[in-house]
């Protein structure tokens, strides 16, 4: 039988009730900022009279807490607001890209209490090197958790890279030319501190947090391109894994069928005629990638395309149409509702170029009413990261009381 409390009218209601509605009032503050006790209500449509009950465990709990500032009502009385807390809990999201390697404490809120990073070099083949560098960012975040007096209590591990199995592994990285790496024990033993912690894909993570930017969106491709090209494909609002992980690896969509060869094992792959090392390697920039790393380098392939440098806009043009044409091939599969463009072509130019080479043709819906508009990402590079973020949130809502084990 389920534990029973009271209500703000005196009836039972059940513990599960009483979580759910728990959960409900601490998601609100999460995603709408500090609100009163009446806005919670008119948000939630909790009653008046339960709003205040659970505020006030989760007031209790340290979970939430009343806002410095309080605002007159019309009556003159002060309107206090509520915000998140939890003031003794942290969140660590863990990234590695093909360049770089990024560790993030931040607030149940999202707000960001420390960040480290550090370049990795790109060392090809060789995870051992690579992990030295993500543990150092990581034991870094860890420091400053103690230092500031908060116990971890998600720790989330992005990979740019296909993930599956269990436990989750990064299946292959093509851009680091791995094949299997078990990402998360390579790292705890290297920062034995480490909570347990969960691997994600880091486009998974990012579609989840480009479906939030789209309030009502059901239905999404989401394909971008810093770290090779990879992609996310959100059927009712929920990202698509697969049997094995490679669901949404749009990279490797094989698609010039005499092309080269690709690491994947495929002929032809998108990342292999649209790829970002063929771009700055056509655009003459393979000096800066070796010396300042691919985020410098895709920077100075666009503010050359920008202004019209010969090599740069005829290696875009090139690699323009294969992308549409991916697209085209995803699109007439399964029907979005809208494509979104991360990464560096993210760019409001560059994805104008693959919105109008998409919307060009003899595509069916081409020219109707249902072609999906293809728009750029508003995220920027921490796309994955808040999608971490909001994912951690959301699963530890779900119960918010038993975080209070945390403080103990």
């Amino acid at each position: 039988m389920s534990e029973q409390a009271l209500d703000a009218r005196g009836t039972l209601v059940s513990s599960d009730v009483r979580r759910r509605n728990l959960s409900i009032v601490a998601t609100a503050l999460a995603e709408r900022g500090p609100l009163s006790r009446s806005e919670i209500a008119a948000a939630t449509g909790l009653t008046a009279g339960a709003v205040t009950l659970l505020t006030s465990s989760l007031l209790d709990a340290g979970l939430i807490a009343e806002s410095a500032e309080a605002e007159p009502t019309r009556r003159g009385r002060p309107k206090t607001r509520l915000l998140l807390s939890a003031d003794h809990l942290a969140l660590l999201v863990v990234q590695l890209d093909a360049d770089t390697a990024t560790a993030l404490l931040a607030t149940l809120a999202g707000e960001t209490l420390a960040r480290a990073s550090e370049h990795h070099g790109r060392p090809l083949g060789n995870p051992d090197a690579v992990l030295d560098v993500l543990a150092t960012v990581t034991n870094e975040a860890l420091d400053e958790a103690e230092r500031l007096g908060r116990t971890i209590t998600d720790v989330t591990v992005i990979a740019f890279a296909p993930v599956g199995g269990e436990p989750a592994i990064v299946l292959a990285d093509t851009d680091l030319l791995w094949g299997p790496v078990d990402l998360v024990a390579g790292l705890r033993r290297r920062a034995p501190r480490l909570p347990e912690a969960r691997l994600v894909g880091d486009t998974t993570a990012a579609a989840r947090e480009e479906l939030a930017a789209h309030p009502g969106v059901r239905d999404l491709v989401y394909l971008k391109s810093n770290s090779g090209i990879g992609g996310a494909l959100v059927v009712d609002g929920t990202v698509v894994l697969g049997s094995h992980g490679y669901a949404g690896a749009l990279g490797h969509v094989a698609i010039d069928y005499d092309g080269e060869p690709c690491v994947c094992g495929q002929r032809g792959c998108l990342v292999t005629v649209a790829g970002p090392d063929l771009l700055l390697e056509r655009a003459g920039l393979q000096h800066l990638l070796a010396e300042q790393g691919l985020t410098a380098a895709l920077a100075a392939f666009v503010a050359r395309l920008k202004a019209g440098e010969s090599d740069a806009s005829a290696a875009w043009k090139d690699a323009v149409p294969w992308i549409a044409r991916t697209l085209r091939i995803v699109t007439m599969s399964f029907d979005p509702e809208i494509v979104v463009i991360g990464g560096f072509w993210a760019d409001p130019q560059l994805t104008g170029a693959i919105a109008d080479a998409f919307a060009d043709g003899d595509l069916l819906m081409a020219g109707s009413s249902v072609l999906p508009p293809v728009v750029p990402s508003g995220l920027g590079g921490d796309a994955a990261i808040l999608g971490a973020l909001r994912d951690a949130r959301e699963r530890l809502l779900e119960d918010p009381l038993a975080l209070q084990i945390a403080q103990h």
